[in-house]
């Protein structure tokens, strides 16, 4: 029992093996965080309206534009922390963990700031419709004031993930998750206090996982130093996490910026299309799951390994594992094609909404698939240091193909039937644009310039 709390060295072992053991516990506390989301829906769902069900959704793109720094720090935190562990570093790795964590609360008073700010004239901005714009911005603006508490947890259990320890903080999320859902239900259906009531659920949650974080890195002591002078940013290492994070962190930003282009189109088709839009990107947060768990491992498996000089290994994880999760996707899009309805049902108990959702998701279920290719070959690429080829093809694929095609095939669509176009096309556009990507990431790591990033 003790040795599943110690780092993991992934420069041992088979390779499969190896990415497997660190990504189960992974993709567990990603369901389990992907958790606060869907529970959040479904409590405001069935205690308060759909409507409040859209007003949650709707808020997503914005708080995603503000999260847009601790992506960063998140990004070139765990590369850095991968590479200085896997080749035995202890000052460097004491001095990046320092500067992740004052970086990361710097970050915070900087969103506390401006998102409260920016959010009113955002949600206008969006065509939010009156109806459900009252209670987006009060949940948006709990959840900035709270913001540390998430930022601070997701930086530190990237940097546990990095040193090879994905249990802890997996078991760290699952008691925030579990509290989060109690506090779901208390405030919303006993103190009905609405859409503010899982905002407030959400951030107390968000603490206690970033309080048992720090605890944790403060028992880590035989592999770096967590002390007050490794806090003071220092240019060299501040720098290179910078470097590493920032593409990253643009990424996210053009990313979240085009969802939020996006999201006004989708609000054009009303609040009924809305409700549908949130129920389908929480079913498809939980399918996007296993992508995101490889290709987070990808970085670490890549960057222990690069560290210790294997490339070899490199090579060979990253062709295999991305089959085997590939295989996964595979089986999660025929539970979608089978059971479509019966997890829309869970949010709501609209037929119409129901309807809707169902036959949307199933135009993504194939992409899935597809997108396993995109997140574990990218996440070679960012363990070996090279986080900018995975930011031109995120730009290529939300920006210059998403958008265009949003926009030209709910238009190409219009009939006198359907006035504001295809809502179905929204869907077609990401389809699409997801398989192109899958395309051009196989192109570029098969070309292998990411092999000549590595920061050691």
């Amino acid at each position: 029992m003790k040795n599943l709390f110690k780092p993991v060295d992934m420069t041992k072992d088979d390779p499969v093996r190896s990415i497997l053991l660190f990504t189960v516990p992974m993709l567990i506390g990603n369901i389990a965080q992907q958790l606060y989301n869907t529970v959040d829906s479904i409590i405001v769902g069935r205690f308060v309206g759909d409507n409040a069900l859209a007003a949650v959704g709707s808020a997503g793109p914005i708080l995603n534009l503000m999260l847009v720094l601790f992506m960063g720090i998140a990004t070139g935190a765990s590369i850095m922390v991968a590479q200085y562990f896997g080749a035995v570093k202890r000052n460097e790795l004491s001095r990046t963990i320092g500067a992740c964590i004052t970086l990361t609360l710097a970050a915070s008073a900087f969103i506390m700031i401006v998102g409260p700010l920016i959010t009113r004239p955002l949600l206008h901005l969006l065509n939010t419709p009156e109806s459900i714009l009252d209670w987006c911005y009060s949940y948006l603006f709990i959840i900035f004031m709270g913001i540390s508490g998430g930022g601070l947890y997701n930086i530190l259990s990237g940097v546990l993930r990095g040193l090879g320890d994905s249990v802890s903080a997996l078991l760290y999320l699952l008691a925030a998750t579990f509290l989060n859902i109690i506090l779901d239900y208390v405030f919303v259906a006993k103190f009905s206090m609405g859409v503010a009531g899982v905002a407030w659920a959400t951030i107390l949650a968000q603490f206690l996982s970033a309080g048992l974080c720090l605890w944790k890195l403060t028992r880590m002591q035989e592999i770096f130093d967590l002390k007050a002078a490794y806090l003071i940013l220092a240019k060299e290492y501040t720098s290179r996490l910078v470097r590493l994070g920032l593409p990253s962190g643009i990424t996210q930003a053009i990313f979240s910026m085009s969802m939020i282009v996006v999201q006004s189109l989708t609000n054009s088709f009303g609040e009924l299309f809305i409700a549908a839009n949130v129920i389908v990107m929480r079913i498809d947060g939980f399918v996007m799951l296993p992508a995101f768990s490889f290709g987070s491992a990808m970085t670490t498996f890549a960057g222990q390994n690069i560290g210790a000089r294997r490339m070899d290994r490199v090579v060979d994880g990253a062709r295999r594992g991305t089959f085997v999760a590939m295989g996964i996707s595979a089986v999660l899009t025929m539970i979608i094609l089978m059971f479509g309805r019966h997890l829309m049902g869970i949010f709501t108990d609209t037929q119409e909404l129901i309807d809707l959702s169902n036959r949307m998701m199933r135009i993504l279920a194939v992409g899935y698939i597809l997108m396993e290719v995109t997140q574990c070959l990218s996440g070679v690429m960012r363990g070996a240091g090279d986080t900018v080829s995975p930011m031109w093809i995120s730009i290529l694929t939300s920006v210059v193909l998403r958008i265009p095609l949003a926009y030209g095939l709910v238009a190409l669509s219009k009939t006198p039937e359907l006035p504001q176009g295809n809502c179905a096309m929204m869907y077609v556009s990401m389809l699409i644009s997801w398989s192109i990507g899958a395309l051009v990431t196989f192109i570029v790591y098969q070309k292998g310039a990411w092999k000549k990033k590595a920061i050691l």
